[in-house]
């Protein structure tokens, strides 16, 4: 089942299914309350030393795919992930970037790509 993939800044719609938020610290300036995350699998984001790496640059994009790729292989917390996404599911993410985050390569990932 396709997963959609939305900023947490954007406001919750009807059609967004089971909402998961999928970075490892809470976006800023949104509460909790505000947010309508109804799972935060922290543990399914890049790790801290991948995060810091890539930086958010976009010379990087390429090689980040690959690494996060690989630590998804052995990553639990993806396979907790695809259970999840058995019902229509929003992935959330905090980054400005819209094409350049982690969501984007979990959306590819769980799509079989």
């Amino acid at each position: 089942m396709p997963v959609k993939i939305k900023r947490i800044y954007e406001p919750p719609a009807p059609d967004d299914g089971q909402r998961v938020l999928v970075d490892r610290l809470w976006p800023r300036g949104v509460s909790r309350a505000d947010a309508h995350v109804d799972v935060w699998l922290k543990d399914v984001a890049p790790s801290e030393a991948l995060r810091r790496w890539f930086g958010h640059k976009i010379d990087r994009w390429a090689d980040f795919q690959e690494r996060y790729v690989a630590e998804l292989k052995t990553n639990p917390a993806f396979d907790e992930l695809r259970r999840l996404t058995r019902t229509p599911t929003t992935l959330l993410y905090g980054a400005k970037d819209l094409a350049h985050n982690q969501a984007q390569v979990l959306a590819r990932c769980l799509d079989g790509g």
